[in-house]
């Protein structure tokens, strides 16, 4: 039985319903710590008033309190309830949100806590105990759940294949309607390449392009090799004709889900870059559908990480914070070793991003000291440098640059830069990024020429990416807007096909 109920913490916004599965009455509302009156209007100063700590405390100091009463460590909790020693330390602090009421549940039956205590109504039989409740990365899709290739399907993986092709139509027909913005007059050709690839992609994912023949997976694995280069090098006007055609006659070929994973997750890469949330969503989804069918653990906890910016991006911080750190704790990416590890980090990296968002500049540099430790225990080799533009110390302080920005505070995001050597990072494509979270902490801080020189140099490695970017554009045309022009500045303005005087 599912009721509505009215979650009383003081964490949740005042009257919020929320649904319990098997609630049958509503948490009673919490007695009054006021002393209490006679009928004559008297005050009762024969009992000291009872204040009830609990109900100012909030659920992670609750979960905290409680845990160190039993004297039990992070790590039996973790294991309890199915989350590392340093996720359930966050979940204490206060630094993840734990506000989601089965997380609320899981914590209060693995620690005996009584469901008011958190806001919750009192848990009945019918609900599930915190062991039957597994972590996930993601959310639930409202799309059929894929059996294991060759297996529920009878030994068919072109059955497999058209099966899943199915279901990634239910969330195509969404982005029919995508617009494409049309080029304005003066813009160069390499302006228009962004509009050229983002084109490209959306046929290619909705199947609209010309029919793809039949290619082998050898084949399409020195494809995505390639496509993976011209990504690191921003080589737009090779990607532009290549990703495309990889994702089309990936849909053709059999059993190639974890390659086809990884040619959605470069897509899902650019069309960030290239400010096309709809699209990238999509595309997100798709990586993870192929990803979970080919059996690949770090193409999903990728595929989480793309969710997670995704999200971020949207404003739903929260939700951009659970999906980074929930696929961080996954167990499958510790039995990978350095690659698991890696990947692990790039997701702590970017749930230090996403803090940032949120204008917490002490859980942003905590997190960002967690991912830097992970990469000093890797050393000082760059790794999955062809799927996710690297991870290294470089490129942390390279996100850390940006959060700094992020957070409010460009006097220390150019002080991360300068810490930073842009040839200690893996691509060209990391390289221009760097000069241009540079001249974005620059313009925030007032200091134009600097911004203007900072743009010139992430021209300068990669000028096909730089004049696309959607973002490089934005900058541009607030300089042009807010003061003097210069010829250098008019000059970007001309490439990136910023209309100007």
């Amino acid at each position: 039985m599912t009721s509505s109920v009215v979650c009383t913490h003081p964490s949740c916004p005042a009257g919020r319903p929320v649904l319990l599965a098997g609630a049958s009455e509503l948490v009673a509302p919490r007695e009054s710590t006021q002393p209490r009156l006679h009928r004559d209007g008297d005050m009762d100063t024969g009992r000291k008033p009872q204040v009830n700590t609990t109900a100012m405390a909030t659920p992670g100091e609750v979960v905290r309190r409680t845990r160190r009463t039993r004297g039990m460590t992070l790590a039996k909790l973790g294991a309890m309830t199915g989350y590392s020693a340093a996720q359930v330390s966050r979940l204490e602090r206060g630094k993840s949100a734990m506000t989601d009421l089965s997380v609320l549940q899981r914590f209060a039956q693995a620690l005996g806590i009584p469901p008011q205590e958190l806001g919750l109504a009192p848990i009945t039989n019918a609900q599930p105990g915190p062991s039957s409740q597994r972590t996930r990365p993601y959310p639930e899709l409202p799309t059929p759940t894929l059996g294991t290739p060759g297996h529920e399907d009878g030994g068919d993986p072109v059955r497999t294949r058209r099966q899943l092709l199915a279901n990634l139509a239910v969330t195509a027909a969404a982005a029919m309607g995508a617009p494409v913005t049309g080029s304005e007059p003066g813009e160069t050709e390499e302006a228009r390449l962004g509009e050229t690839l983002v084109a490209g992609l959306r046929d290619a994912m909705l199947g609209l392009g010309p029919a793809a023949s039949d290619t082998p997976l050898e084949v399409l694995a020195g494809e995505l090799r390639r496509a993976t280069a011209d990504f690191n090098d921003c080589a737009y006007s090779s990607l532009a004709l290549r990703l495309p055609r990889l994702i089309a006659a990936g849909h053709r070929s059999t059993g190639g889900f974890a390659l086809s994973a990884q040619a959605y997750l470069l897509a899902t890469r650019i069309l960030v870059k290239l400010d096309e949330p709809q699209l990238g969503w999509m595309a997100a989804g798709h990586a993870r559908q192929f990803a979970t069918a080919g059996g690949a653990p770090l193409a999903v906890a990728e595929a989480a990480r793309q969710q997670a910016v995704l999200a971020r991006k949207a404003g739903w911080h929260d939700q951009a914070l659970t999906l980074a750190l929930n696929a961080a704790d996954d167990p499958a990416l510790r039995a990978l070793g350095s690659t698991g590890t890696a990947q692990r980090g790039l997701l702590i990296q970017c749930a230090a991003y996403t803090v940032a968002h949120q204008r917490d500049q002490t859980g942003m540099r905590e997190l960002t000291a967690e991912a830097t430790s992970i990469a000093e225990s890797l050393g000082s080799v760059t790794h999955l440098r062809d799927t996710n533009g690297g991870f290294s110390r470089a490129t942390v302080q390279l996100h850390l640059v940006s959060a700094e920005n992020t957070v409010g505070d460009p006097s220390a995001a150019i002080a991360a830069a300068d810490a930073l050597a842009p040839q200690a990072l893996p691509s060209t494509e990391r390289r221009a990024l760097c000069y241009t979270d540079r001249a974005k902490a620059f313009a925030q801080w007032g200091r134009r020429d600097e911004c203007i020189r900072a743009l010139l140099q992430a021209e300068y490695w990669a000028p096909q990416e730089t004049h696309a970017r959607p973002a490089v554009k934005t900058l541009v045309s607030g300089l042009l807007l807010s003061g003097r022009t210069t010829p250098e500045l008019r000059g970007i303005a001309a490439r990136t096909g910023v209309l100007h005087g």
